[in-house]
């Protein structure tokens, strides 16, 4: 946007409201669709950047979240049109969806500044589309405001509530005999009741409250069930909130301050939340160019206690969250360690948005002053092990696992592991420390969520639940257990994790933050200049894109040339 005598210019006149040939052919063929011509006189054009797909079944509602948008912007003043993205079926999708994340918010940007928008609305719900969309919005920066899917409804299976978390639960019971296939299958078809995304506080859940602490979405939208009739009512608030947003100029910049980010890693840490929050909050700072560190989570975590009583980490889902009051009623407990003043997409700061929120059940959302636990937050590791960090979720680990001292079993690959973990003759006791390499961004590629590796059959038979667990890779959200994640660099970057071998002594001091391997130095550097690095996964596409220009987890596995901001304006024209 621009100013021109005091007023705002909208972004679309640059294309409806020119005069001659191109004013013609930018609005005639907009005229075919039926739309009368005072729709494009200087009404704001709105899309609606849509991730609706049927390979992305968390999504597969969106199309009725659009219309009721549509239905927002129209009684606000504005002009809807809707878009496709790529969509992230987090699933289906292999060999991973983070290895698409940045493809996405490449379409998204470029998808944006192309066309002519004054503002727009992001429709996501699945796991990775929620960060690509938002990544990919901040870089163009015109106002902008989310809209998450929803939780889907809690599952059912033998008159007791599931959700995904409880899928790591049901196959190490299948492999260890305690269920069978017939059990399994029936469980599958309670799992999933309904639409929307998973119904615990796995990623799509932490993502869809990452956008509302940053205040990227109206208030509520984080824990509303995707089938509750209140999600279409805050699709179509949205709808007018973008029209407001773009005549105020309220873009992501203005909300995504320092302030803006500290508070969203503060409540990460009440809710729970994934730890994959870490690696796409990082990527969003370094689109919008605010700077955040991997040591700032672990800070802005630090005394923050767990307020959600929510699987993995607790025992409630989604659903259970938004009738006790929504995430607005953690952050009004959470005020105190909040930055209060922030302003949300609304135009209201955070105080302001939740001053009237109220806690309808304390068994789901515990207070401040008496948590359902006062350990939560990611836990940064340092050490040589990992010289530029890893990371731990102490409220889904296990207590005694976190100080332990153990000998390392190595697997080299994802294919090594799966051959070798139930292999009778495995080395390997309860105190032994599984360590999973060539999981990482390049080595994988892409980062999978196979990080809370399952045990080995051996110890499963003796009744072992929890080990300590190490991977350059990432775990679901919905994930639990003693699970070291992120390392890096990773295995395939060369540094000391790629060498890291099977009988090595690691240390794991969660209290010290400490990940160590007991090597001397002289040895690991002579282990690294031994070291060669897997051949390449492919010459050409865009995998060969992905393996070259990705960054480290530690810097959010962004690409390092979609650094910053390019704004919004395109000086030429098509014709």
């Amino acid at each position: 946007m621009r100013m021109k005598n005091g007023e705002l210019m909208l972004r679309s006149r640059d294309w409806f409201g020119r005069s001659g040939k191109d004013g013609f052919i930018y609005r005639a063929w907009m005229k075919k669709q039926g739309i009368p011509a005072y729709e494009l006189e200087g009404k704001p054009i709105i899309g609606i950047c849509n991730t609706w797909s049927e390979l992305t079944p968390c999504n597969s509602h969106f199309r009725e979240l659009a219309e009721s948008v549509k239905r927002g912007v129209l009684e606000a003043g504005g002009y809807p049109v809707e878009f496709p993205v790529m969509s992230l079926g987090e699933t289906l999708m292999k060999p991973t969806a983070m290895l698409y994340r940045n493809l996405v918010s490449m379409d998204v940007e470029e998808s944006i500044r192309a066309n002519p928008l004054d503002g727009v609305v992001l429709l996501c719900g699945c796991d990775k589309t929620t960060p690509a969309l938002v990544m990919g919005a901040c870089s163009v920066n015109i106002p902008a405001i989310v809209v998450s899917g929803g939780p889907m409804l809690t599952g059912r299976h033998k008159g007791r509530s599931i959700g995904t978390s409880d899928i790591w639960r049901f196959s190490e019971d299948l492999r260890a005999g305690r269920m069978t296939d017939e059990e399994l299958t029936l469980a599958e078809a309670g799992m999933c009741r309904s639409d929307g995304h998973c119904a615990v506080m796995g990623t799509a859940s932490t993502m869809a409250c990452m956008v509302e602490a940053l205040g990227l979405s109206l208030p509520d939208n984080a824990a509303i069930p995707a089938p509750d009739s209140a999600r279409k009512v805050l699709s179509h608030l949205s709808g007018i909130e973008i029209v407001k947003m773009v005549r105020a100029d309220r873009k992501p910049s203005d909300i995504l301050t320092r302030e803006a980010f500290e508070n969203a890693i503060r409540v990460n840490a009440a809710i729970g939340g994934s730890t994959n929050f870490v690696i796409h909050l990082l990527a969003i700072a370094g689109r919008i160019g605010v700077p955040l560190a991997l040591e700032d989570f672990d800070k802005f975590s630090a005394g923050i206690p767990l307020m959600a009583n929510l699987q993995p980490s607790g025992e409630f889902f989604m659903e259970d969250l938004y009738y006790a009051g929504g995430l607005q009623v953690i952050m009004r407990e959470l005020q105190a360690h909040l930055h209060t003043g922030c302003i949300t997409a609304n135009g209201k700061t955070i105080a302001e948005n939740f001053s009237n929120a109220c806690c309808y059940n304390e068994a789901v959302i515990a207070r401040a002053d008496n948590p359902f636990n006062e350990v939560s937050g990611i836990v940064v590791l340092q050490g040589n092990l990992c010289e530029n960090g890893a990371v731990i979720k102490p409220s889904a680990a296990s207590p005694h696992l976190m100080q332990h001292r153990g000998r390392a079993v190595v697997f080299e690959n994802i294919d090594d592991y799966k051959h070798r973990i139930d292999d009778p003759g495995l080395e390997v006791d309860e105190s032994s420390v599984l360590v999973l390499k060539n999981v990482g961004p390049k080595g994988y590629p892409g980062m999978p969520e196979v990080g809370n590796m399952g045990l080995p059959g051996r110890l499963l038979d003796k009744g072992i639940t929890d080990m300590v667990r190490i991977s350059d890779g990432r775990m679901s959200g919905t994930g639990f257990g003693t699970v070291v994640l992120h390392a890096s660099p990773e295995a395939a970057a060369g540094g000391n994790f790629a060498v890291v071998r099977t009988g090595d002594i690691i240390v794991l001091d969660v209290p010290n933050r400490l990940l160590a391997v007991e090597v001397p130095a002289e040895e690991l550097e002579e282990r690294k200049r031994n070291w060669k690095p897997q051949p390449e996964h492919t010459a050409r596409g865009y995998v060969s894109l992905f393996t070259k220009h990705v960054e480290q987890a530690n810097l959010g596995a962004d690409f390092d040339f979609l650094k910053g901001m390019s704004g919004s304006e395109v000086t030429r024209d098509s014709h």
